[in-house]
Protein backbone atom coordinates (compact mmCIF):
# COMPACT_ATOMS: atom_id res chain seq x y z
CA UNK A 1 0.00 0.00 0.00
CA UNK A 2 2.98 2.32 0.95
CA UNK A 3 4.44 1.70 -2.37
CA UNK A 4 1.44 2.38 -4.14
CA UNK A 5 1.26 6.53 -2.13
CA UNK A 6 4.91 7.02 -3.30
CA UNK A 7 4.79 6.08 -6.84
CA UNK A 8 1.55 8.53 -7.11
CA UNK A 9 4.02 10.97 -5.26
CA UNK A 10 6.84 10.27 -7.55
CA UNK A 11 6.06 13.23 -11.17
CA UNK A 12 7.92 13.62 -14.25
CA UNK A 13 9.57 17.04 -15.66
CA UNK A 14 6.90 19.49 -16.83
CA UNK A 15 7.16 20.36 -20.37
CA UNK A 16 8.40 23.95 -18.97
CA UNK A 17 11.22 22.14 -17.58
CA UNK A 18 11.86 20.50 -20.31
CA UNK A 19 11.70 23.36 -22.53
CA UNK A 20 14.23 25.27 -20.28
CA UNK A 21 16.82 22.58 -20.56
CA UNK A 22 16.73 22.46 -23.98
CA UNK A 23 16.96 25.72 -24.00
CA UNK A 24 20.50 25.81 -21.54
CA UNK A 25 21.83 22.95 -23.99
CA UNK A 26 20.87 25.20 -27.34
CA UNK A 27 22.56 28.15 -25.95
CA UNK A 28 25.77 26.29 -24.91
CA UNK A 29 25.84 24.47 -28.39
CA UNK A 30 26.23 27.45 -29.77
CA UNK A 31 28.49 29.30 -27.29
CA UNK A 32 30.56 26.43 -27.70
CA UNK A 33 30.20 26.06 -31.70
CA UNK A 34 31.44 29.67 -32.12
CA UNK A 35 34.00 28.83 -29.69
CA UNK A 36 35.52 26.14 -32.03
CA UNK A 37 35.02 28.34 -35.21
CA UNK A 38 37.41 30.98 -33.74
CA UNK A 39 40.04 28.52 -32.87
CA UNK A 40 39.93 26.93 -36.10
CA UNK A 41 39.84 30.82 -37.96
CA UNK A 42 43.24 31.73 -35.37
CA UNK A 43 44.69 28.54 -36.76
CA UNK A 44 44.47 28.77 -39.86
CA UNK A 45 45.92 32.69 -39.57
CA UNK A 46 48.87 31.24 -37.39
CA UNK A 47 49.49 28.96 -40.79
CA UNK A 48 49.59 31.32 -43.34
CA UNK A 49 51.86 33.46 -40.96
CA UNK A 50 54.10 30.79 -40.36
CA UNK A 51 54.90 30.12 -44.24
CA UNK A 52 54.79 33.31 -45.17
CA UNK A 53 57.95 34.19 -42.66
CA UNK A 54 59.18 30.84 -44.45
CA UNK A 55 59.29 32.36 -47.50
CA UNK A 56 60.78 35.61 -46.32
CA UNK A 57 63.28 34.11 -44.42
CA UNK A 58 63.95 31.64 -47.73
CA UNK A 59 64.56 34.90 -50.07
CA UNK A 60 66.81 36.75 -47.33
CA UNK A 61 68.86 33.82 -47.41
CA UNK A 62 69.15 33.80 -51.02
CA UNK A 63 70.40 37.38 -51.11
CA UNK A 64 72.74 36.70 -48.29
CA UNK A 65 74.35 34.07 -51.00
CA UNK A 66 74.55 35.88 -53.63
CA UNK A 67 77.58 37.92 -54.66
CA UNK A 68 75.56 40.50 -56.37
CA UNK A 69 75.78 44.22 -54.88
CA UNK A 70 74.14 45.88 -54.33
CA UNK A 71 70.77 43.82 -54.32
CA UNK A 72 67.76 45.00 -56.43
CA UNK A 73 65.45 47.25 -55.27
CA UNK A 74 61.67 46.93 -55.31
CA UNK A 75 62.41 42.88 -56.78
CA UNK A 76 59.63 40.86 -56.90
CA UNK A 77 58.82 37.20 -57.05
CA UNK A 78 56.69 33.75 -55.98
CA UNK A 79 57.48 31.04 -54.05
CA UNK A 80 55.32 28.00 -54.15
CA UNK A 81 55.42 26.21 -50.62
CA UNK A 82 52.64 24.05 -48.76
CA UNK A 83 50.39 24.06 -51.63
CA UNK A 84 50.07 28.15 -51.71
CA UNK A 85 51.64 30.49 -54.38
CA UNK A 86 53.60 33.32 -52.21
CA UNK A 87 54.18 36.69 -53.48
CA UNK A 88 57.24 38.63 -52.23
CA UNK A 89 58.50 41.95 -52.52
CA UNK A 90 61.85 43.25 -51.55
CA UNK A 91 62.69 46.99 -50.59
CA UNK A 92 66.23 48.16 -49.89
CA UNK A 93 67.15 51.22 -47.77
CA UNK A 94 70.54 52.86 -47.37
CA UNK A 95 71.79 52.76 -43.67
CA UNK A 96 74.61 54.91 -42.45
CA UNK A 97 77.63 52.54 -42.64
CA UNK A 98 77.91 52.51 -46.99
CA UNK A 99 79.00 48.84 -46.92
CA UNK A 100 75.84 47.58 -45.14
CA UNK A 101 71.78 47.74 -46.43
CA UNK A 102 68.68 47.39 -44.72
CA UNK A 103 66.55 44.74 -46.67
CA UNK A 104 63.07 44.20 -46.09
CA UNK A 105 61.35 41.58 -47.54
CA UNK A 106 57.04 41.71 -47.54
CA UNK A 107 55.17 38.57 -48.16
CA UNK A 108 51.42 38.44 -49.63
CA UNK A 109 48.94 36.34 -50.59
CA UNK A 110 48.18 38.32 -53.17
CA UNK A 111 50.23 39.33 -56.53
CA UNK A 112 49.26 42.75 -56.04
CA UNK A 113 50.74 42.57 -52.79
CA UNK A 114 47.38 44.41 -51.04
CA UNK A 115 46.82 41.29 -48.64
CA UNK A 116 50.60 41.62 -46.95
CA UNK A 117 50.51 38.58 -43.85
CA UNK A 118 54.43 39.43 -42.45
CA UNK A 119 57.45 41.75 -43.15
CA UNK A 120 61.07 40.50 -42.42
CA UNK A 121 63.68 42.69 -41.79
CA UNK A 122 67.41 41.89 -41.94
CA UNK A 123 70.96 43.73 -42.43
CA UNK A 124 73.47 42.51 -45.46
CA UNK A 125 77.00 43.59 -45.81
CA UNK A 126 78.98 44.27 -49.19
CA UNK A 127 80.62 40.71 -49.80
CA UNK A 128 84.07 40.47 -49.55
CA UNK A 129 85.87 39.32 -52.86
CA UNK A 130 86.73 36.29 -53.28
CA UNK A 131 86.09 35.24 -49.34
CA UNK A 132 84.51 31.96 -50.34
CA UNK A 133 87.44 31.09 -52.45
CA UNK A 134 89.47 31.72 -49.64
CA UNK A 135 88.11 28.62 -47.43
Amino acid sequence: MKMNKLLKKIKGMTLVEVMVALFIFAFSSVSVMNAVTEHLRGVSVLQDLTFATWVANNRLTQLSLEEKWPPQNNAKGAEEMAGATWYWQQKTVETQEKDMLSIEVRVSSDEAGENIITSVTTFLSRPVVGARNAR
